[in-house]
């Protein structure tokens, strides 16, 4: 039976490698998080004159390089002039050449979201009338190509690498202590480390070239990255990298107090100082994430930023923990075979991390959704009901392992070493003698002692091909012997010919005979082979579940995308020629000032929208389209390109959701940005703004 089991598991590895590389393959079209959610001149729109700049909202703040914004001619020729500008908000600006002909011209943008997505994509506009264009518009980013696959392969590889170091090193630490002498488990933790620490190296190189041109060749441009270590995402890379040094002290104090030789009370006075200090290591690390992705953005920052924080050591303390469990159960001596109280001490740390799992996600999808519609009419909602299915698929797993974990308890010391004595003359096959009679009488005392054991019971004769092993190698073993005997016997020449190869030879069987004896002793208890895969699939089913979330991080927000849709399709036009088309300016701005009953939508109404006074007229709903009443309503108009304003405007309620203000001098003509502070409730209020053209 034990040879069937690697075969097994390397099939399942290579599945789910596979459905691992699928998930991140998919992932790139859908890394914008900043969504354009309206521009001056719109989309599609045909205006009477040329303006003289073209404004485009986004619906977070973004980064802006000198060409970000580009506006091209009918035949693909710059018609902008000067670099991008942020007159206020989330809206920027680009100026436009003088005396532009008539005709369509295409907007291009690249800019990176400030959870540090690039974000791309082009409309058109014409001025008089439309015409044809040399020049394809494209929507495609710098992250679609192998440069983007790259970096979210990197992105997955780092989480991978954190989860295994911070998890194992956690495993080590509060449940199991004698697992820092096992060098499977040694190398699983430096592995992590050494995985993050390449991770974190790549992902500094690509970062310039995945937020800028999406070439291979700019992966190694120093001046790309000069600017890529003067950005958030830079300086959060970097100071993992300081932690990384941190952890890679932390790891080699941990191990190697498994060769310490100082007493109880200092063993522990160790243990609780590497424990206070990896924790604060760990968290370090989760921050370097929380500081640049989702979590620094949107709603609440100050509290989504430590919830992210306990969500990532959660993730860790629970499947790193599982990788190293795993590792333990199948590769750890038997005379060190981890225990059952280990098992059980992991168990209540797996069941908090999950407690902990489900409370942070909780306020995690209420910050990135924010409405149950989104949970499943937009990709991050549909990437959420699939990780959380997979939650569940985990703790059914793990109800499985606590069954094992009980039975494993209840048979009290673990089977390898219950085994060990019964199994002994095994063990001494491997020991050199000189004499023929011994070796001839510890190989056949090998092999009764194996025949009986394999008659004592079922537990044993389950894996009877393990024991033909040891009995052919042990064979081996004293035929290797004899042969060096006879050489001896032949003369000293002869012996100094052949000695060192059947040393070599014999050295090699030992090591065969101990590693069918180590497997032996590992299958031997039904329980402990029934908890190996237990954990083998938990283990499983984790390697898709962090692939999701890492293309959950890659994905926009569904409250996101569903503001932008809403703006789309509720925006009115705001140029120059519709304004003086209709006599007057209608701005709707989607708000969200995160409370209860904080989402909605506040339209402005400004007629005759031209200098000197107007009537202003404003609509608060839901985005249900019905009716928000909210305590308190401010409006603020600013001409940024003249230094005029804010000019503060108190509107006067009139009925639930309508507010009203007669006599509003706008003093001249100009692209005009106008703010409206919304208020739901003693704490709850948040700031929009839109740009339009008064006058």
């Amino acid at each position: 039976m034990t040879q069937t089991i690697a075969p097994r598991a390397r099939i399942l590895l290579l599945l789910l490698l596979a459905v691992t590389g699928a998930l991140l393959a998919g992932a790139a079209p859908a890394s914008a998080h900043a969504a354009l959610t309206g521009s001056d001149p719109r989309q599609g729109t045909v205006v009477d004159k040329a303006p003289t700049q073209v404004s485009l909202a986004f619906s977070e703040p973004v980064a802006v390089s000198d060409d970000s914004l580009r506006v091209l001619d009918p035949k693909g020729k710059r018609a902008d002039k000067g670099d991008p500008a942020n007159p206020s908000g989330t809206t920027y600006t680009v100026q436009l050449l003088s005396g532009l002909p008539d005709g369509t011209y295409t907007v291009t943008y690249q800019v990176v979201s400030a959870d540090s997505h690039p974000v791309a994509g082009a409309f058109t506009f014409s001025i008089g009338a439309p015409s044809e264009t040399s020049v394809q518009a494209s929507a495609q980013a710098s992250d679609d190509g192998p440069v983007g696959w790259l970096y979210g392969f990197g992105r997955y590889m780092s989480y991978a690498g954190f989860v295994v170091m911070a998890g194992g090193a956690a495993f080590v630490l509060a449940c199991w202590r004698p697992g820092t002498g096992v060098r499977a488990v040694q190398r699983l933790v430096v592995s992590g480390w050494l995985t993050l620490t390449a991770a974190t190296l790549a992902l500094l190189l690509l970062r310039g070239s995945y937020t800028r041109s999406g070439k291979v060749g700019d992966i190694f441009d120093m001046s790309l990255l000069g600017e890529v270590l003067q950005t958030k995402t830079g300086a959060a890379l970097v100071s993992r990298l300081l932690l990384l040094a941190a952890a890679a002290l932390f790891i080699a104090v941990l191990f190697g107090a498994a060769q310490d030789q100082r007493d109880d009370a200092e063993k522990r006075d160790l243990t609780f100082g590497l424990a206070i200090g990896g924790t604060v290591v760990a968290a370090g690390l989760a921050a370097s994430w929380a500081m640049s992705e989702h979590a620094s953005q949107g709603l609440q920052p100050g509290i989504a930023m430590p919830v992210d924080i306990v969500h990532l050591l959660a993730v860790a303390a629970w499947l790193g923990g599982l990788t190293a469990l795993l590792v333990a159960l199948y590769r750890a001596p038997a005379e060190t075979a981890v225990d059952a109280a280990a098992v059980q001490r992991f168990s209540r740390l797996a069941f908090g991390s999950v407690v902990a799992l489900v409370v942070t996600g909780i306020y995690q999808s209420w910050r990135q959704l924010g409405s149950w519609s989104a949970l499943t009419d937009t990709r991050y909602g549909q990437l959420l009901l699939a990780k959380i299915g997979l939650v569940v698929v985990m703790v059914g797993l793990a109800y499985f392992s606590r069954r094992w974990t009980a039975r494993l308890v209840g048979t009290g010391e673990p089977a390898g070493r219950r085994e060990t004595a019964e199994t002994e003359p095994v063990a001494a096959v491997a020991t050199v003698r000189t004499g023929a009679g011994e070796t001839g009488a510890e190989t056949a005392g090998a092999r009764e002692a194996g025949t009986g054991t394999e008659e004592a019971g079922p537990e044993v004769t389950a894996h009877t091909d393990t024991d033909t092993d040891v009995e052919r190698v042990t064979a081996a073993v004293g035929t290797g012997q004899a042969e060096i005997r006879r050489a001896e016997a032949s003369g000293p020449g002869a012996k100094a010919g052949e000695d060192s190869a059947r040393a070599a030879q014999l050295a090699r069987q030992r090591a065969a005979v101990e590693t069918a004896r180590q497997k032996r002793l590992r299958d031997a208890d039904p329980n402990r082979f029934g908890l190996r895969h237990s954990v083998l699939a938990e283990a499983g089913v984790a390697v898709v579940l962090l692939a999701i979330t890492t293309v959950l991080t890659q994905t926009e927000p569904g409250r996101t995308e569903q503001e932008a849709k809403a703006a789309s399709s509720s925006s009115a036009p705001s140029s120059p020629s519709s304004a003086q088309g209709t006599g007057a300016v209608t701005l709707n701005m989607p708000f969200d000032t995160g409370g209860k009953e904080g989402e909605g939508v506040v339209t402005i109404d400004l007629n005759p929208a031209r200098v000197g006074g107007n009537d202003m007229h404003i609509y608060v709903e839901r985005t249900d389209g019905g009716t928000l009443d909210v305590p308190e309503l401010k409006v603020a108009f600013t001409l940024s390109s003249k230094d005029i304003g804010p000019l503060p405007v108190v509107p006067d309620r009139i009925a639930a959701g309508h507010w009203s203000a007669s006599g509003v001098q706008i003093p001249m003509a100009g692209d005009w940005t106008v703010e409206v502070t919304v208020r739901t409730s003693d704490v709850d209020q948040v700031t929009v703004s839109k740009n339009a053209q008064i006058g």
